[in-house]
């Protein structure tokens, strides 16, 4: 059974939401030319029945707000300025998102026979002799190597960001996924081009319309699957990003997988191509975007399952001790109970950027204790690795998420103290500097107190992970795996101890200055210059502000006189 469509062009004269079409069996064919085989049809794969989901609401038209008319109008004011007759059409994930009723501030525009940056010299020109100015005019030239294929040209229209790409097609060589030719393409062989068929849309411009080329776009769109337009395999080959393109979008739509498209993905060769062919700037971008996304666990679940996952969180070569077997589901886990424990306790507990240094730790906890040595032999902790070298992103994560796994442990030691109303025993840590001589009732207070100084703002980021492993000494795994954590539990007890630090009067504890500054430090040490010294009675007197919250500076200056002269004295 075959099903089609009247016409490629989907008029949008009204707003009414389309009755969902339901796929039993398709077979589709194709001009071999979008492949660059030039032998007449491709026959494509049949796509069979997929399990059944809720339908998936799509818009008959495309509703423009007042900036992308303004925008649309002074684009197609340039082709009238200049007498161009080029179609205009915004592709992509723009198209896709309005069609399901969303807003998007991402606009792609596709031009059918000029260079992006070549239209974007002419829409300068015109804004000038309207009296406009263009702003932010920049171009990104291909980079093939990397799977960057087509240059973009940029410039900001009304305060938005617009790229601008000429309609591609591409041929290859046999053993190459580099394109040897590139060429202005048609509407449909761009299309074909495209990662998934709901990203595979156009509106255009010209004559407000919505244009389905590879005629299942609007389809795939309602009946929630991730498929591409050609066959997988070779999508994947031509950019293997989109294996995670299409991961991202299925966990953010909550939309299938198909079948043939999961088995290209876990395949060898695609693995190993989007290891050596894909920079780590892009793989990072990727995962940060499903990390900060609204089904965070979907989509590491699904790298996972298609055996990506140390594809893409690759290891230093010389970590030790060894990863475990499963120990990428373990992490899946640890994210899953986290973002649940999350949803749990409130996720306004959290900021934005809380809750995604929080994910990123909890999914690294089983690789917390996991080290590499650098070339001066300095073990250095393997999530560092990852951040810096497997993903790229900036320092500030890798730093966090190692803060909060040092903290986490220091966090556990207190937690019983935090759970009871009575004085608990507070287990030796690596406190350090902490263990000063306060008195016994004062010392969850000091020892809170600098523990939050370390850890900042992040200091409920630590306390959640604390919460996910408490008690320490006791093997979560096989509760993890099977999901049998316990989590009212466990936000019991985050919010026990959340309450008590926030009733010792802690938060933002970071942001107090010393009572004493350097200076009247030296005066009473009788030194003339700051040192090691110095430092120690800096955090001497932080232990004592902690331990007397309503003590005065000239109080911390009479205890501190006053305990330098009995260390003189015993020296």
């Amino acid at each position: 059974m075959r099903l089609a469509f009247k016409t490629a062009s989907l008029s949008c004269c009204n707003c009414l939401f389309l009755p969902t079409l339901r796929r039993t069996f398709q077979t589709r064919s194709l001009p071999t030319k979008t492949l660059g085989l030039g032998l007449g049809f491709y026959p494509c794969r049949a796509i069979m029945a997929v399990p059944s989901r809720p339908p998936v609401q799509v818009r008959d038209n495309i509703q423009l707000n007042e900036t992308e008319k303004k925008i649309f109008d002074r684009l197609l004011g340039t082709l009238r300025h200049f007498g161009l007759q080029n179609q205009l059409r915004v592709a992509g994930g723009w198209v896709r998102d309005k069609l399901l009723g969303k807003e998007c501030y991402d606009i792609d525009i596709a031009l059918d026979n000029m260079l992006g940056s070549e239209f974007v010299d002419k829409v300068q020109d015109y804004l000038l002799h309207v009296g406009e100015e263009a702003q932010g005019i920049a171009v990104i030239p291909c980079n093939p190597d990397q799977s960057k294929h087509l240059e973009t040209a940029r410039m900001r229209i009304c305060d938005t960001w617009i790229d601008f790409v000429n309609l591609r097609c591409e041929e290859y060589c046999e053993n190459s996924r580099i394109p040897t030719v590139q060429k202005y393409g048609t509407p449909e062989e761009d299309a074909y081009r495209r990662d998934l068929t709901i990203n595979s849309l156009f509106y255009n411009i010209n004559n407000c319309s919505i244009e389905d080329y590879t005629k299942r776009g609007i389809e795939d769109l309602k009946s929630g699957i991730i498929v591409t337009p050609l066959p997988p395999k070779a999508t994947f080959m031509d950019d293997p990003l989109r294996v995670l393109r299409a991961i991202r979008f299925g966990a953010r739509f909550g939309f299938i997988l198909d079948e043939e498209l999961k088995e290209a993905a876990a395949c060898d060769e695609v693995k190993a191509a989007l290891s050596a062919k894909i920079s780590r700037e892009r793989i990072g971008t990727e995962i940060d975007l499903m990390i900060s996304g609204n089904q965070p666990v979907q989509a590491v679940a699904y790298i996972s399952d298609l055996k990506l996952f140390w594809v893409v969180f690759s290891l230093h070569t010389k970590h030790e001790p060894a990863v475990s077997e499963g120990c990428d589901r373990l992490c899946v886990s640890y994210l899953e109970a986290t973002w649940n424990l999350i949803q749990l306790i409130g996720p306004s507990t959290f900021t934005d950027e809380q809750r995604r240094r929080s994910l990123y730790a909890a999914m690294f906890l089983p690789l917390r204790k996991t080290i590499y040595k650098d070339n001066k032999g300095k073990k250095i902790p393997v999530v560092n690795y990852i951040f810096r070298d497997s993903l790229k992103r900036k320092a500030s994560d890798a730093e966090t998420v190692i803060n909060v796994h040092h903290a986490l442990e220091k966090f556990l030691s207190l937690i019983p103290y935090f759970a009871s109303n009575e004085d608990a025993l507070i287990s030796e840590v690596n406190w350090a500097r902490e263990s000063v001589d306060v008195p016994l009732t004062s010392k969850p207070r000091v020892l809170t107190g600098f523990l939050l100084q370390e850890i900042k703002d992040f200091w409920r980021v630590a306390l959640l992970m604390a919460t996910l492993l408490y008690p320490p000494n006791n093997d979560c795994t096989e509760d993890l795996l099977s999901k049998n954590f316990e989590l009212e539990r466990r936000r019991a007890l985050f919010i026990a101890a959340e309450d008590a630090i926030l009733k010792l009067g802690l938060d933002k504890v970071w942001d107090a200055k010393p009572l004493l500054n350097g200076k009247e430090i030296m005066n009473v040490l009788q030194l003339k210059s700051g040192g090691p010294l110095v430092r120690e009675w800096q955090q001497k007197i932080f232990a004592w502000q902690f331990a007397h919250p309503s003590g005065t500076a000239e109080e911390c200056l009479e205890w501190m006189k006053e305990t330098h002269s009995k260390r003189l004295k015993m020296e």
